[in-house]
């Protein structure tokens, strides 16, 4: 089939006018603005009245992390002690209205039981409809539990020390790992706290034998100095660090260290924290960390650290993937800078950047339509996504709300 655009941004920084976009099977045969180059008998979808993107890529993710808004029930109490085969079912909501937004692709960074693996796996065999997953089973993170009697099993992750950590990665890999996850300071969901948890040294053994096997590593941390250990350790990337300092920034910018700082994920804890079941406070330690970190992003994207977009979306965040790119815009990009974080670099973060990340020839067809100029208003993207394909297919066909905003 061919998709016709009024216009078409490919992610390679062309902007063509009349562009025709031609599908076979899961890849794009070819690009052109000559109608009369379309095989003869090709069914032709017209889109003209859009703008064509290619497929987004959402850096990080927790789609497994599902909940509907169960009226009375906290969303955190939806998610003690959860069923896999059940959360996985109910993941297939979130992974629907990631789609919705635009988003073909995720990296998923943190799922429990293996079931980001049993949903990667069901989406490529086609028995679920979702984003395609590239994912990391248990991120490793440092014991912080008290002693349990014997009998208990130790939980998946646990890892302490240089011969654990490596043992962990190496679970992970066996598992199905397609990335490795480390947590390197605390900090998460309502608390903001960034102390450092692993060693340069354990980070740096959770790296080489990353790397080893093939495979990137993400790093979380939200204060400086785990950030500062995970970039000399050699991190593929760095999540949420905010108050990095000029020489941790430089350093990124040297080796090419992808940031990837969620800023918007604590704007939705705001939003939400209440019916998430935060305890009183947390408005005030996630609003004062908010421009610390937009202030983080400002800081590297000036001194030339590459970004990858990454919502951090959880619980009902789904659909809302891409307003991280509302920040990166106040943080100084052009909305076209915004979108190569979520193209380009998210292939070339994922080691795809031959397949993913662009409308080109030879590219998986994955295809996303607008109504407006997503490159003069970065917002068009937010709320006017029309039409998606994924590898091929069509997945997302809302022209019928052309009229409204949704």
């Amino acid at each position: 089939m061919a998709v016709r655009f009024g216009k078409l941004w490919d992610g390679k920084g062309k902007l063509w006018t009349k562009a025709v976009v031609v599908v076979d099977e899961n890849k794009i045969l070819s690009v052109t603005s000559d109608s009369s180059a379309v095989p003869a008998g090709t069914d032709v979808l017209d889109l003209s009245r859009y703008t064509g993107l290619p497929g987004l890529i959402d850096a990080h993710t927790h789609m497994t992390f599902y909940t509907d808004e169960t009226p009375g029930v906290p969303l955190l109490k939806q998610m003690i002690n959860p069923v896999p085969a059940v959360e996985v079912f109910l993941a297939r909501k979130g992974a629907m209205r990631t789609l919705e937004a635009g988003v073909t692709t995720v990296r998923d960074l943190g799922a429990d039981q293996y079931m980001d693996i049993a949903m990667r796996d069901l989406i490529n065999r086609g028995e679920m409809t979702g984003p395609r997953m590239f994912v990391c089973g248990y991120g490793l993170y440092i014991t912080a539990t008290p002693f349990k009697r014997e009998g208990t099993s130790p939980a998946g992750g646990i890892a302490d020390g240089i011969p654990e950590v490596l043992r962990a990665v190496r679970q992970q890999i066996a598992a199905g790992a397609d990335v490795i996850k480390m947590y390197g300071s605390t900090g998460t969901d309502d608390d903001v706290t960034g102390f450092e948890t692993y060693t340069f040294e354990e980070m740096k053994a959770a790296v080489d034998v990353a790397h080893q096997f093939g495979k990137k590593i993400a790093i979380h941390s939200y204060g400086p100095d785990g950030a500062r250990d995970a970039v000399r350790a050699g991190a593929d990337s760095v999540e949420h660090a905010t108050d990095m300092d000029d020489a941790t920034i430089r350093e990124m910018a040297k080796r090419g260290t992808y940031y990837v700082p969620t800023i918007d994920h604590n704007r939705y804890y705001i939003d939400n924290g209440d019916k998430i079941g935060y305890a009183p406070g947390y408005k005030e330690r996630l609003q004062a960390f908010i421009p610390r970190n937009l202030e983080t992003a400002r800081k590297a994207f000036r001194a030339g650290v590459k970004f990858a977009m990454g919502s951090d979306a959880i619980y009902t965040m789904f659909g809302e993937n891409t307003r991280e790119l509302g920040w990166f815009v106040k943080a100084g990009m052009t909305p076209e800078q915004a979108l190569e974080t979520a193209t380009a670099n998210g292939a070339a973060l994922l080691g795809k950047e031959k397949e993913l990340g662009a409308v080109a020839p030879g590219y998986f067809a994955d295809l996303v339509a607008v109504e407006g100029d997503p490159l003069a208003d970065i917002n068009v993207l937010l709320r006017k996504v029309r039409w998606v394909m994924k590898d091929g297919a069509v997945v997302v066909d809302r022209r019928q709300n052309s009229s409204a905003d949704h």
